[in-house]
């Protein structure tokens, strides 16, 4: 099914503040087979997220290692939607029905050399790659074409420490 035109236009400006505001990369326009409404999956210039429980475990992993562990940047998705729409827990469960945890592109490199139990340094690796629960960013326009963005999980999630 053909997406309607005002939400490919709508993707659009949320594709452009990505790639012009933010420096996203790879960023592209995907329409999930079950979805009437293009999505957008690319790769911020920074880490946007780190799950809490993996925090704390690359704080320990540091510690030991006297050394940091880089936090490279992973694929997201993006989900292009409107100020004025009105969305339903049903919609957004159809939304994360449709996509897999990894966005087309992004790699799941971290899977071959994952964690053991044996291994406790490395158990911050348990968050990432294929691993990693499904989550996008929620990216709402105004009128005046300001995008806010906001994360969304399938699921729930552990609050974050500060």
């Amino acid at each position: 099914m053909a997406p309607d035109g005002h939400l490919e236009a709508l993707a659009k400006v949320v594709l452009n503040n990505l790639e012009n505001q933010h420096d996203w990369t790879e960023a592209q326009m995907h329409t999930p087979a079950n979805l009437p409404r293009p999505m957008i999956y690319g790769l911020p210039p920074k880490r946007l997220y780190v799950h809490p429980d993996e925090q704390i475990a690359i704080i320990k992993a540091e510690k030991n290692r006297s050394e940091r562990i880089p936090q490279t940047p992973e694929f997201e998705w993006v989900l292009p939607t409107h100020l004025a729409e009105k969305w339903s827990p049903a919609q957004f469960a159809a939304v994360f029905d449709a996509i897999d945890a990894i966005p087309p592109g992004g790699s799941s490199e971290d899977d071959s050399d994952s964690a053991g139990p044996e291994d406790v340094d490395a158990q911050w690796k348990l968050w990432r790659g294929s691993k990693r629960g499904k989550r996008l960013l929620l990216a709402t326009v105004q009128d005046d074409s300001t995008v806010s963005y906001y994360f969304m999980f399938d699921g729930l999630v552990k609050p974050r420490q500060n």
